[in-house]
C-alpha cells in the first residue's frame, strides 16, 4: 500500500514537473517570437578597412565623416603617418584577416539590439563603427547614446602574437567568442543601477544584475561567455559552489565594507584569493558568479519583472532568493 502511494506521489510529481517545464519552455518561444519581430535597422562603418585602404588624400574626407575618430588638436599629418607606420599596417592587415566579413557578429549584434528593445522599447540602436585602438583592450568597447565603437585587435584570438606581453587572464578573453557579450556588458553597464552601499553583498549582487540581464539578452549564448570564463573556469565555480557560499559566510564577508573583498572576488585577476590551497585553481571574479546565482534564485522564486528587478535593493533580493547552493 504504501509502495502504491509512493508510487502515486512521484507520478503527480512527474506530471506537475513536465507541466511547469511545458509552460516555461512556451514562454520562452512566446518572447523568442516577439522578439524575432522586432525590427532593427542596423548600420555597420568599417572604419577599420577604410582607413586600411585609405591613402593621404583621403584623410580629410576620413575626418569629415568620422569627426570624432579624428582630435582636432592632432593634424593631418599624424594620420599620414599612421597610415605609413609598418606596424599599424601589420596590425589592420591581422584585423581583416580575421574579420573579412563581418556577417556573423552583424548577425550576433542584431539579435541582441532585439532583444534590448524588446525589453527597454524606447532604447535607440547605436551606429556601430568598427577600428582599431592599439590594443587598448580597456577600452575595446565604447558604448555611447548614439555610437557603439568595436576594436577589433582586440578580438584576434587569446593566442596572438600581438599579445604576448599581456597577462593570460586577460588576453585569454581577447577572442572573436566574446565580442557581443562584451557589447552585452557595456549596455548594461548602462542600466543596472550602481550598488546602494558598499557592503560586498551589494556588490556582488550588482554584477549578478548585469549577468542576469545577459542571460535576458543572450538567451542562445552559454553561461561561461556571458560571465568571460573559460569552459573549465565555470565548470570548477559550479562544482565549488557551496564551499564558496559557505566560506562567505563563515567569514561573515556579506556585509562587510572591506574594499579589498572587492580585489580578492570581484574585480578581473588570474584567481580568486581565498587565502587556501584551491585559490590558483579557482577563477577570478568569483564573487560575481555567486551574485549570478542570488538573482537567477529569486527570479526564479518571484514574479516581478526585469526592469522591478534591477531596481530593487541587494537585500531584498538575497532574501527574497532564498539562494542555498545544492549540496
Amino acid at each position: 500500500m504504501y509502495r502504491r502511494i509512493l508510487y502515486g506521489q512521484r507520478f503527480i510529481f512527474a506530471i506537475l514537473l513536465n507541466i511547469a517545464v511545458f509552460y516555461g519552455c512556451n514562454d520562452t518561444d512566446k518572447v523568442e517570437q516577439a522578439v524575432q519581430r522586432i525590427g532593427v535597422d542596423l548600420k555597420i562603418s568599417r572604419f577599420d578597412r577604410e582607413f586600411a585602404e585609405a591613402s593621404p588624400s583621403d584623410i580629410p574626407a576620413l575626418r569629415k565623416t568620422y569627426p570624432y575618430l579624428f582630435p582636432a588638436q592632432y593634424p593631418d599629418s599624424v594620420w599620414v603617418a599612421k597610415l605609413q607606420d609598418t606596424l599599424q599596417i601589420e596590425l589592420l592587415e591581422e584585423v581583416q584577416g580575421v574579420f573579412a566579413n563581418f556577417d556573423e557578429q552583424r548577425e550576433g549584434l542584431e539579435n541582441l539590439f532585439k532583444h534590448i528593445k524588446y525589453y527597454f522599447p524606447d532604447y535607440q540602436v547605436p551606429e556601430v563603427v568598427t577600428l582599431t585602438s592599439d590594443v587598448q583592450y580597456e577600452n575595446r568597447i565604447i558604448l555611447t547614446d548614439s555610437l557603439l565603437l568595436i576594436g577589433l585587435d582586440n578580438y584576434l584570438g587569446a593566442e596572438h602574437e600581438f599579445y604576448g606581453n599581456i597577462q593570460n587572464y586577460i588576453k585569454a578573453n581577447l577572442d572573436e567568442a566574446y565580442l557581443i557579450s562584451d557589447v552585452a556588458s557595456a549596455f548594461a553597464k548602462r542600466v543596472v543601477p550602481k550598488p546602494e552601499n558598499r557592503s560586498f553583498l551589494a556588490r556582488m549582487v550588482y554584477y549578478g544584475k548585469e549577468l542576469y540581464l545577459k542571460d535576458r539578452l543572450m538567451p542562445g549564448s552559454p553561461d561561461y561567455l556571458r560571465i568571460h570564463y573559460s569552459e573549465d573556469e565555470l565548470a570548477w565555480a559550479e562544482a565549488n559552489e557551496v564551499p564558496i557560499w559557505r566560506n562567505f559566510i563563515e567569514r561573515e564577508y556579506l556585509y562587510s565594507t572591506d574594499v579589498k573583498l572587492s580585489r580578492r572576488f570581484l574585480d578581473p585577476a588570474p584567481f580568486s584569493k581565498f587565502g587556501l590551497e584551491l585559490d590558483n585553481e579557482s577563477p577570478g571574479r568569483i564573487g560575481r558568479y555567486i551574485g549570478w546565482r542570488v538573482v537567477r534564485a529569486f527570479m526564479d522564486k518571484n514574479e516581478v519583472t526585469l526592469q522591478q528587478m534591477l531596481k530593487l535593493p541587494s537585500d531584498e533580493i538575497f532574501k527574497k532568493s532564498n539562494y542555498k547552493p545544492a549540496k
